[in-house]
């Protein structure tokens, strides 16, 4: 049997197609993974150029009874929907709901972030690659507990059609033009450079106190 080659067609980010989804970035998470300050720095940058561009944001948190709510360092506010959940999926009816209400039907481009990448932002990319979403993951914007699952979990997400990038490739894309009218209000952020996240190296040991 053959195996089944999945080819895309290459194409730019549309503000108006777009939506950010940020998966379960939330307080009780710090202790536990050891590259959240990076995640969050560089989420900060993506949600503040997503504003500029007038992109939709849906948040979840996953059971925030106990892991508390969105890290205070991430202005959401602006969010169209801030969901608590038990299921690890982000794909769920009051999203689709919310999908429906802005674009009518649903957006061309999902662009997917948070933790932890393994568990609920894989699963969440499974479900909308399954409901004819293309995935944008924003790999620098993703972590978990080791680096070797998020690591795995990114080449099971690009096989299954999902597109890589990272937090300045998306704001870029979106930019598209030096001309641009947000130009001047996008070079500030870009400017600063992301936080690394040490892709394809293993988790840093925690010093010894």
């Amino acid at each position: 049997m053959m195996e089944q080659k999945i080819t895309h067609r290459l194409y730019r980010l549309n503000p108006s197609k777009t939506l950010f989804m940020l998966c379960d970035l939330q307080e009780k998470f710090r202790p536990a993974i050891p590259m959240l300050d990076a995640v969050i720095k560089n989420s900060k940058k993506l949600i503040e150029a997503g504003k500029i561009f007038n992109v939709p944001l849906v948040v979840t948190e996953q059971y925030p009874e106990k892991l508390g709510s969105t890290v205070c360092e991430l202005d959401v506010n602006h969010a169209c929907c801030i969901l608590p959940k038990t299921q690890f999926s982000m794909f769920l009816p009051p999203i689709e709901k919310k999908m429906k209400d802005i674009f009518g039907e649903k957006p061309k481009t999902a662009v997917l972030f948070g933790i932890e990448t393994h568990v609920c932002v894989e699963q969440t990319a499974f479900d909308l690659i399954n409901n004819n979403v293309d995935v944008w993951l924003v790999a620098d914007c993703c972590a978990s507990r080791l680096n070797q699952d998020r690591d795995l979990a990114l080449e099971r997400l690009r096989h299954i059609g999902c597109t890589i990038a990272s937090s300045e490739s998306v704001i870029f894309n979106l930019l598209s033009d030096k001309e641009h009218k947000a130009f001047k209000k996008i070079a500030p952020l870009v400017k600063k450079v992301s936080a690394d996240m040490k892709l394809w190296l293993p988790t840093p040991k925690k010093a010894k106190t």
